[in-house]
């Protein structure tokens, strides 16, 4: 196999494309249908029923009602929207716990409050990523306003028992909020059959478009919104609708619900052929996370004494798209904040890649990858002083930590 002749993606986590039929939803709103919802005409009145539209369908994808689903600008927003709205209604606690593991957009925040004066505790993870359950339920307590963990992890793909942690917070009277921007789409969520309080989407992770995304605030949840201006969201986001993109993520959620389970194991079996592939072709390579819960489109997986950009880069050459983190991370030198969380030696963490895969990648695919990807790692580790060392046995023993 030479070339397979075209892009392959496998970098969903940090988005993925737009899926043909939201394109075609969201057309009439870009050209004809460029009305103001907010308008009192029947030519922006007809747009606002769009939106309602939109709203039912992110809706029926999460098992709530569209009362409390509010469009905003994507997951970053949600989670900030969520945290500071939390703290805000909850005065006068001042305590927040997080997951060592969030993504960025909750992790900073966490460090901005904490220079305002707030308690952040971040909560640890094992050497799999697991959460420390025992450590939640030792630290929350009277003070607590919030507990904010991920549903799914962008990097190792692990998945969090998110009902379980969320029983734990309500225990103390404290709110709980997760981002589920890696899950929707992937795995069912019904939210009418969990106590949930706040839950953050993003709609260029399930093939709808950049530039919005949902915050799900649970029926008689106290809120107050982060963005102030207009009557827009039923006065809890301001600013004029991002109509295309609304309509878009409506039917994207459509698809989704439709897909779920035909996707999650056509999705499963791609990730497990490709790992399969590697990990007997390539020594001292390991996956990292919780293999027995994680997402089916994710792999993280860490070749040992060689650079992951280095790897990119010669797999970008061949015309295939990974990822050695989060995007929102990308450009740091240092490895990533998960990996390191989980404790991975930093002669893996240095060199580990995520494949996150969608319903449009192929077992083509994967075989090309699995083809080209063993040569690149032989070359590198060919001209790593640390690799060449590893022929002393005693060495190797101390270093290579691959299962």
């Amino acid at each position: 196999m030479k070339s397979i002749g075209k892009v392959i993606y496998c970098d969903n986590n940090a988005t993925t494309q737009v899926a043909p039929e939201v394109f075609e939803a969201m057309k009439p709103f870009l050209t004809d249908l460029y009305g103001n919802p907010s308008s009192i005409h029947h030519f922006g009145g007809q747009v606002q029923r769009e939106i309602d539209r939109a709203r039912a369908s992110v809706a029926g994808l999460l098992g709530a009602s569209d009362t409390e689903i509010i469009f905003t600008s994507c997951g970053t927003e949600s989670d900030n929207a969520a945290i500071f709205s939390a703290l805000r209604v909850m005065e006068p606690r001042k305590k927040l716990l997080i997951s060592k593991v969030e993504h960025p957009a909750v992790l900073n925040v966490g460090k901005e409050l904490s220079r305002r004066g707030y308690e952040v505790v971040e909560i640890p993870v094992d050497g799999l990523g697991r959460i420390d359950m025992d450590f939640i339920a030792k630290n929350v307590d009277s003070n607590t306003a919030l507990v904010s963990a991920m549903w799914a992890n962008n990097e190792i793909g692990n998945i969090y028992p998110v009902e379980e942690i969320c029983r734990i917070a309500h225990s103390r009277g404290a709110l709980f909020h997760t981002d589920a921007v890696q899950v929707a789409g992937k795995i069912p969520i019904d939210l009418s059959k969990m106590p949930v309080d706040m839950l953050s989407m993003s709609g260029h992770k399930l093939h709808a478009p950049k530039g919005v995304g949902a915050l799900y605030v649970r029926r008689g949840v106290r809120f107050k919104p982060f963005i102030i201006g207009g009557h827009q969201e039923r006065g809890r986001r301001a600013g004029t609708e991002n109509v295309a993109s609304i309509v878009g993520f409506g039917r994207a959620c459509e698809l989704a619900a439709e897909k779920i389970g035909e996707e999650r194991d056509k999705v499963a079996r791609l990730r497990d052929r490709l790992e399969r592939k590697l990990l007997a072709s390539v020594e001292c390579t390991r996956v990292n996370g919780d293999i027995s819960s994680r997402l089916p489109n994710t792999s993280n997986i860490s070749f040992e004494f060689v650079e992951g950009e280095a790897i990119l880069l010669m797999l970008n050459q061949m015309g295939i798209c990974a990822s050695s983190g989060s995007a929102c991370t990308s450009g740091s030198l240092e490895p990533s904040h998960v990996l390191r969380a989980i404790g991975v030696p930093y002669t893996a963490a240095h060199g580990s890649l995520r494949f996150s895969l969608s319903r449009y990648n192929s077992e083509e695919e994967m075989d090309f990858i699995a083809e080209k990807l063993p040569p690149i790692i032989k070359m590198l580790r060919e001209i790593s002083p640390y690799w060449r060392k590893k022929h002393d046995p005693i060495f190797r023993i101390r270093t290579c930590t691959a299962p």
